[in-house]
């Protein structure tokens, strides 16, 4: 047993997490990783934002394959022991695990970082085969050639967990990232002795290296790449367990459903499921407190600087997205580092990289409250989002003015937020209407949960305002090109879209308030708004 070369430390770490109070199971990976360890050298990269169960999942591969420890009195219980190859591979490989991100206390540069890795992977293997490694100054995968001549089964599962760590510090240089990347290249391509090579980080290890040194690792990212999205962040099904655990464990719950889902959920796969993040959940729960755990890093202030500057037009795209609006953007090709920011898509792709935004179909949000909070520190301090604090000050008076039907108000601030200077210049005719209602409706955020284009009675409504607090009125709002108010507001009625306030079978009723109705028409000639409101008591 060594420090990297299969350590009893990484079982320890993980059967820890296993009797948390709100751990989920998702050993099932390890089932899908059963064939690749057996046809051997597989190389394969998980890259995810942070937080989102990348360490967890690392330490329990580590737990499982290390052939040092006896982990059967971790996992038997888990959802993985009931598969046929269970123990097959139950502790009985080599394992090589190595977490980049411990770097040596007060590392400065680059040949003192990898040296200290080097040289702590030498020592366990010249213990570990003192028969064959007899010299120092060999590198690691020179070390493990011999070891695999010498005893032509052995074979080893590689996890370096957090690969891209050199990426957030600044005293690396990119010539220190490149000699990285090809050190890990030259460790796991093409090498009989690797059984696995699993690599985990934040940024997608094929854009950030040179183009052929890492092209042997099939990538596996959050935004285009759907297989083994399911274990990595919560879906529905297991929050909606975690709570039931919440509401036994917890002397006095306090957190709803409903808000675990506004502020964590929102993250969809490729396939369109959605999933929650994990850190998140898990500290609002253990936390008993609903609020922004989102973690603050270095990147953050990088990403800002370049929506401040305005970089290729950004802030435009920043605006609609804080007003809840989907931005189309491709980010199927990743920026390259974020010291080679030029164009607004490779910034909303880095983005979507560390997590502050979704990616869908195309098209970027941001998630959930959470990260809503984030964007919302920027326009709020910063005085080059003078426009849309502005815009806020105006919202506040709209939504006070659908309350009172006050049709007048609701017409000025849509032509103002129309007609001003704003991103929605750069809309289509059909996206205009929608989009000025939104940044109209802007202080609204806080107090409901605004659903585009939802299905409501027999119909899609445009919007639907679901109070957070189910005493508060709902609103639905209703937009027409080229036609009249009453011709909008009579659609509301008549495709029943005032049912959705009703729930599901078995729910309480989404507002005990009453229901707003809001036609509103647009005539392009003249760039008039026309509203008409009618207050339902009940349904």
């Amino acid at each position: 047993m060594g420090y990297y070369l299969n350590s009893e430390d990484i079982a320890d770490l993980y059967g820890r997490e296993t009797r948390k109070p709100y751990f989920v199971d998702k050993t099932e990976f390890l089932s899908e990783l059963f064939p690749l360890v057996e046809q051997e050298g597989s190389n394969i990269s998980v890259t995810r934002a942070r937080r989102f169960g990348k360490s967890m999942m690392a330490s329990m591969l580590g737990a499982f394959f290390c052939k040092s420890v006896d982990a059967n009195h971790i996992f038997t219980n888990l959802k993985i022991s009931a598969y046929p190859d269970y123990k097959k591979h139950l502790n009985q490989h080599n394992v090589i695990y190595v977490d980049f991100s411990k770097a040596p206390r007060d590392c400065d540069s680059y040949d003192q970082y990898i040296r200290y890795f080097e040289e702590g992977m030498a020592v366990d293997l010249r213990e570990a085969y003192p028969d064959v490694i007899h010299r120092s100054g060999d590198t690691i995968g020179s070390m493990l050639r011999n070891i695999t001549r010498k005893y032509r089964g052995e074979r080893y599962i590689l996890i370096f967990d957090e690969w891209d760590y050199i990426f957030h510090r600044s005293y690396f240089t990119d010539a220190d990232r490149g000699r990285f990347t090809a050190f890990l290249g030259d460790l796991t391509k093409g090498r009989a002795y690797v059984a696995l090579a699993y690599i985990t980080g934040v940024l997608p290890i094929k854009k950030y290296s040179a183009s052929d040194t890492m092209n042997h690792f099939d990538e596996y990212n959050m935004a285009n790449s759907d297989r083994f999205s399911e274990y990595f962040g919560f879906t529905g099904a297991e929050v909606d367990e975690l709570y039931q655990r919440y509401q036994f464990n917890c002397a006095n719950p306090v957190l709803t459903r409903r808000e675990l889902a506004d502020w964590y959920d929102g993250y969809q796969r490729d396939g369109g499921d959605s999933m929650y993040n994990p850190n998140s959940v898990v500290s609002a729960l253990t936390r008993n407190q609903i609020t922004d755990y989102w973690p603050k890093a270095g990147e953050y202030d990088e990403l800002k600087d370049y929506v401040l500057d305005d970089t290729d037009g950004v802030r435009d795209a920043i605006i609609l997205l804080a007003a809840g609006e989907s931005v189309q953007a491709d980010v199927s090709e990743y920026a390259t580092t974020a010291s080679t920011l030029k164009y607004r898509d490779q910034i909303l792709s880095v983005m979507t990289v560390y997590g502050y935004l979704n990616y869908y179909n195309g098209c970027v949000r941001i998630p959930n409250r959470e990260l809503q909070i984030e964007f919302d520190k920027i326009i709020r301090t910063e005085p080059r989002f003078s426009y849309m604090r502005e815009l806020e000050k105006e919202s506040s008076r709209i939504l006070e003015a659908t309350y009172r039907g006050d049709v007048d108000t609701i017409s000025e601030v849509l032509t103002f937020v129309h007609n001003s200077e704003s991103p929605l210049k750069s809309y289509n005719d059909e996206a205009e209407l929608s989009g000025s209602v939104k940044l109209a409706y802007l202080a609204a955020r806080n107090k409901y949960d605004i659903q585009r284009e939802d299905q409501a009675g027999i119909g899609y409504v445009d919007y639907i305002f679901y109070p957070r607090d189910r005493s508060d009125d709902g609103i639905i709002i209703e937009l027409k090109v080229d036609a009249s108010s009453e011709t909008a507001l009579q659609q509301i009625k008549d495709k029943k879209y005032v049912l959705k306030f009703r729930g599901k079978l078995g729910e309480p009723p989404k507002t005990t308030g009453s229901i707003v109705l809001v036609g509103i028409g647009y005539y392009k000639k003249d760039k008039e708004h026309r509203c008409r409101i009618e207050v339902l008591d009940s349904f």
